[in-house]
C-alpha cells in the first residue's frame, strides 16, 4: 500500500487514498458477513440440522428460510469480490485494511444472528432440547473476538492513513 499511495499523492490525487480505503473496508466487510452466514447455514443448518433460519413454523417454511439466507450469503460474497477486483484492477488492494473489513463483518454478523436472531426475535436457537447457555456463550463470544481482531485491524490502517496526511509517508502494512 505504501506504494500505491505515494503513487496516488503523486498524481495529485489527495482523495483517492481514502476512498480505496473505504472501498477495501467494505470489499472485506461484505465478504465477511457472506462468509459468516454461509458457514452459519452450511453447518449448522445442512450438516449438523441444529436448526434452520426460522424454526416457528413447519420443516418447508424453515427449507425456505434457509435457501433465503444462504442467497443472501452469496449475493454479499458476491458483491464484495466485485469491489475486490476493481481494487486489484486499479492496484488499490489493501490487504490490512480488506482484512480489517473481513473481521469486522463476520463478528457483526455472528453478533446480530447471536442477539438479535437468537435472543430478540427469536426466530431460532442454535440447538434444540438442550441447555443453550455454553452455546449461545461460544457463539457470541467467537463474533465479540472476530470484532476484536477487526477494530485493531482497523484502527491501525486508520494511523496509516493519518501518518500518511500528516507527513506524506506511510508506514506498511
Amino acid at each position: 500500500m505504501t506504494a500505491q499511495i505515494k503513487q496516488f499523492s503523486r498524481k495529485g490525487n489527495k482523495a483517492a487514498p481514502l476512498l480505496y480505503a473505504f472501498q477495501n473496508l467494505w470489499s472485506g466487510i461484505l465478504f465477511g458477513i457472506g462468509m459468516a452466514a454461509f458457514v452459519d447455514e452450511v453447518v449448522f443448518h445442512q450438516l449438523l440440522h441444529w436448526h434452520h433460519f426460522y424454526d416457528k413454523s413447519t420443516t418447508a417454511a424453515g427449507l425456505v428460510s434457509d435457501g433465503l439466507l444462504h442467497a443472501f450469503s452469496w449475493f454479499a460474497t458476491v458483491a464484495s469480490l466485485f469491489l475486490f477486483a476493481d481494487l486489484r484492477r486499479k492496484t488499490a488492494l489493501w490487504m490490512a485494511r480488506w482484512w480489517a473489513g473481513v473481521f469486522l463483518g463476520a463478528g457483526a454478523f455472528q453478533l446480530y444472528d447471536g442477539i438479535i436472531h437468537h435472543k430478540v426475535m427469536q426466530l431460532h436457537q442454535i440447538r434444540y432440547n438442550v441447555d443453550v447457555r455454553p452455546y449461545d456463550l461460544a457463539w457470541n463470544a467467537a463474533g465479540v473476538l472476530l470484532l476484536i481482531a477487526g477494530i485493531l485491524l482497523f484502527i491501525r490502517t486508520n494511523r496509516q492513513l493519518v501518518n500518511k496526511k500528516e507527513d506524506g509517508s506511510h508506514a506498511s502494512s
